[in-house]
């Protein structure tokens, strides 16, 4: 990348994200750290528009938190009984239609389902605390790289609630049924050396390499034919969901497309 986030002008500045491209690299970071970049409803449109916003051109998307920490997760303001400005409360929610409390709740999940399109490999830089919506968000992205002081936990059980922010999925994929159900249900932190052990993060390094570390993935990432990275990202993705000859037969299918492609035989 040649220019660092705060240089860039941003594409999309408010309500906690911004939203900065470089080329290739886009960078979203959460911009509110005198809060620690808690969540709210706003944010949540915010990042779901920033996804919607990305050019063609974006291949790696960069999802970073500013000061200390990533994200201490869901703005506590939330469980008030007046909620945000602006907002139905949660608790006016919980007393609403069970059809606008569930389509309130996939407005939400928009916030964290773009990160995994097939079109952009997405990277979170997390240091410090990502609990709660924080850690979810980071679950969101297809890669993680960590600094290490980071503590993740899922504190929502604690709350008398569930990880609904499309968090539990990737959690089990990364982890394993038995290791993601104790982490959920004790809302125990996980640290750095931990996270690194069980695969939920792709590397650690210290916090003042951080931003380096994720720029120096997004290049390698880009280094490679774009067709081929997005051919390679959409068989990984659907391999749990098939059985090894179906993988065989999709593998083959991509190679298929790739070889006309290069030569010149594609559509």
């Amino acid at each position: 990348m040649a220019s660092s986030d705060s240089e860039l002008a941003p594409v999309l500045d408010k309500d906690g994200v911004r939203l900065t491209i470089d080329e290739a690299v886009a960078t979203v970071t959460l911009a509110n750290p005198a809060k620690r970049n808690a969540q709210s409803p706003a944010l949540w449109r915010a990042l779901a528009e920033a996804g919607q916003l990305l050019p063609g051109s974006v291949r790696v998307v960069v999802l970073r938190g500013e000061g200390k920490s990533f994200s201490a997760g869901l703005d506590r303001q939330a469980f008030t009984p007046e909620g945000f400005d602006g907002e139905p409360s949660f608790i006016d929610l919980a007393r609403g239609d069970d059809g606008v409390l569930d389509a309130t709740i996939a407005e939400y999940q928009e916030a964290f389902t773009w990160w995994r399109r097939s079109d952009i490999v997405s990277i979170a830089a997390v240091q410090g605390h990502a609990i709660g919506a924080g850690f979810q968000l980071a679950l969101a992205c297809d890669l993680r790289i960590v600094a290490d002081d980071v503590q993740f936990a899922m504190r929502e059980t604690s709350l008398g609630l569930v990880p609904d922010l499309t968090g539990t999925h990737p959690l089990v994929g990364l982890v394993g049924y038995a290791r993601a159900l104790e982490i959920c249900a004790t809302g125990r932190f996980v640290h750095a050396d931990e996270a690194e052990r069980v695969g939920l993060v792709n590397l650690v390094v210290p916090g003042d390499q951080l931003a380096a570390a994720a720029e120096d993935l997004a290049a390698a990432l880009i280094s490679a034919p774009r067709d081929a990275v997005i051919e390679t990202k959409a068989l990984l993705q659907g391999a749990t969901g098939r059985s090894y000859e179906e993988q065989r037969v999709a593998e083959r299918a991509a190679q298929g497309r790739r070889l006309r492609d290069l030569a010149g035989l594609g559509d």
